[in-house]
C-alpha cells in the first residue's frame, strides 16, 4: 500500500510540474535509479511512476538514452485502456467479421490497413528471385524431392546463430522448420491440447490464433494486457489453476503492439514452469524494433525446455514463402510427429532461399531499412490521428512491429466504421476481430507496413471524417 501511494504521489507531482511547464519539452528526466535514490523507493514503484506519466502522454522514453518531456503535441495522445476480459473462457468467435476483412487482402483498389505484413514496395523482391534461383541449383534435386523431417540444415544453423542476439543460444537441431508461424504454432497447440483444455492469451488478440484455438476445441481464456508492457501478472498468476497452456505475443504484439519487458517474461517463464504450464511464444515481430537493440524473448530464461519459440520470415520478408520454425524445448519428438503426419517435410526451395538471403547478409541490410521504415510510418500516423481524428482518440505506443492500435469513445462502432470506409475504398480491422468476447467495439487496428505517401495521408483523414460522422 505504501508503494502503492508513493507511486502515485511522485507520478502526480512530476505531472504537475510538467504541466505548469516548469519541466518543459525535451528537458531530460531523472534516471529510474535516480528517482530510487531521490525518493528511496523500489526499482519496481520508479517504473511504475514513468509507466504512469507515459500513459498520460507526458513523457517519452528514448532507447539508451532516458526519460524526456514530450516534445511534439501529437505525442500527447493517451494510451488505450488496460483491457479488461471476462474471467470465464469464451468461444463467441467473430467468424463473419473476420471473413469479410480478410477477403480484402490482395486487392489492389483499396488502401489496405487492415493487413498486418509490410508491403511489397518494402520487401527486397528482385533479390529474393535471385536466391530462388541460386536454391534451384544449389539443391542436389533442384528442390523436387522432399527435404529432412526437421527441416533445411543451412536455415537451422543460421536462426540457431541469430538466436544469440536475444540470449538464446539455440543449437540447429533444437529447431524445426515449419510452412510459416501460423503453421509453427498450430503444431504446438495441437501436440500440447485437448480438445475441452483452455488456453491463456492476450486480450486483444491476433484473430488467426483464435480461429486455431476454436477449431481445435479448446477454450480461449483472455488475460487483461496492458498496451504497453503486455499482459498482467497478476492476472495470470490468478489464471494458473483454470489453464492448461499458454500462448502469448511478448514482443511487440498485434493489434496492441505492446512489448513485455524482460523481467515480466522472465517470472512469466518462472510461474509457468513451476506448475507445468507449456508456454507457446510466438515471437514473429521480435526483428521490428524500433530501439538500438532487439528485445529478449521468454525462450531467453528457459531453464526447464517448457517454452515453445516460434517464428518465421513472414512479417519481415516474404509471407508468401511460408517458411518459419519453432524451437520447441522438451516437446520437440510431439511436434516431429506431427509434422510427419500433417505435412511430411517443409518446402526445399524456399527455405534453402531464405536460408541464403539470411547467410549473405542481406537480410540484416533489409532489416534495418525496414525497422527505419516502419518507425517513421508510425509517426506519420499518429500525427495523422492527432489532426484528423476526433478529440479524445486513444492511440497505442509500439517500439516495434506493424501494428497500431486506436480507440475510441463508446460510441463509435468500428464495424459500422469498416462497412462506411470500405466505401471510400479502405479496409480497417475492426477491434472485435481481435477476441472472443463482446468487447473492443470502439477500437480498430491499422497497419503500418504501407510506405507513407499523400494518398495514404489522404486516406487517414477520410477516415478521420467517416469516425467523426458516426
Amino acid at each position: 500500500m505504501k508503494n502503492d501511494f508513493l507511486y502515485v504521489e511522485i507520478s502526480d507531482n512530476m505531472a504537475k510540474l510538467i504541466r505548469n511547464g516548469v519541466l518543459k519539452a525535451g528537458d531530460r528526466l531523472p534516471s529510474v535509479r535516480m528517482l530510487c535514490r531521490e525518493h528511496n523507493i523500489s526499482m519496481n514503484t520508479a517504473k511504475r511512476v514513468f509507466l504512469e506519466l507515459e500513459a498520460q502522454s507526458l513523457i517519452e522514453s528514448k532507447p539508451q538514452s532516458g526519460y524526456f518531456v514530450s516534445r511534439l503535441p501529437y505525442q500527447r495522445l493517451p494510451l488505450p485502456e488496460v483491457s479488461k476480459p471476462s474471467p470465464v473462457s469464451n468461444s463467441k468467435e467473430p467468424a463473419e467479421l473476420i471473413g469479410k476483412v480478410y477477403a480484402n487482402m490482395g486487392k489492389n483498389n483499396l488502401t489496405l490497413f487492415s493487413v498486418g505484413a509490410p508491403s511489397n514496395e518494402l520487401l527486397p523482391l528482385a533479390k529474393l528471385n535471385k536466391e530462388i534461383m541460386l536454391a534451384t541449383r544449389e539443391l542436389s534435386d533442384s528442390g523436387t524431392g522432399y527435404e529432412q523431417l526437421q527441416g533445411n540444415e543451412k536455415l537451422r544453423r543460421i536462426v540457431a546463430a541469430r538466436s544469440l542476439s536475444w540470449g538464446g543460444n539455440l543449437h540447429e537441431n533444437d529447431l524445426v522448420t515449419t510452412a510459416g508461424g501460423m503453421n509453427a504454432l498450430s503444431f504446438c497447440m495441437m501436440a500440447l491440447g485437448k480438445r475441452g483444455d483452455t488456453i491463456a492469451i492476450e486480450s486483444p488478440c491476433y484473430p488467426g490464433i483464435l480461429q486455431l484455438a476454436g477449431s481445435l476445441g479448446l477454450k480461449v481464456l483472455e488475460l487483461p494486457t496492458h498496451p504497453a508492457t503486455g499482459i498482467e501478472l497478476d492476472a495470470l498468476k490468478k489464471a494458473i489453476p483454470k489453464i492448461d497452456l499458454c500462448l502469448l505475443v511478448p514482443n511487440f504484439n498485434t493489434p496492441l503492439g505492446s512489448c513485455m519487458p524482460d523481467e515480466h517474461k522472465k517470472e512469466v517463464v518462472k510461474l509457468l514452469a513451476s506448475h507445468g504450464i507449456p508456454l507457446i511464444e510466438d515471437d514473429i515481430y521480435g526483428d521490428l524494433y524500433f530501439g538500438r537493440q532487439r528485445p529478449k524473448c521468454c525462450k531467453s530464461f528457459d531453464q526447464e525446455g517448457i517454452v515453445l519459440w516460434c517464428s518465421s520470415v513472414s512479417k519481415t520478408l516474404a509471407p508468401g514463402y511460408r517458411v518459419g520454425w519453432v524451437a520447441p524445448g522438451i516437446y520437440k519428438e510431439q511436434i516431429l510427429k506431427l509434422k510427419l503426419v500433417h505435412a511430411i517435410s517443409s518446402p526445399a526451395i524456399t527455405q534453402e532461399a531464405v536460408a541464403g538471403f539470411l547467410k549473405s547478409g542481406r537480410y540484416e541490410n533489409h532489416l534495418r531499412k525496414l525497422r527505419h521504415t516502419l518507425q517513421s510510418n508510425y509517426q506519420h500516423y499518429i500525427e495523422a490521428i492527432a489532426g484528423y481524428f476526433p478529440a479524445g482518440t486513444k492511440t497505442s505506443r509500439p517500439q516495434g512491429g506493424l501494428a497500431l492500435w486506436v480507440e475510441f469513445n463508446k460510441k463509435i462502432n468500428t464495424t459500422e466504421l469498416f462497412e462506411s470506409a470500405m466505401k471510400q475504398k479502405i479496409s480497417i480491422a475492426p477491434g472485435r476481430m481481435f477476441t472472443m468476447q463482446n468487447q473492443f467495439e470502439n477500437c480498430m487496428r491499422l497497419s503500418i507496413g504501407l510506405p507513407w505517401s499523400e494518398e495514404v495521408q489522404l486516406k487517414l483523414k477520410q477516415l478521420g471524417r467517416l469516425v467523426a460522422n458516426l
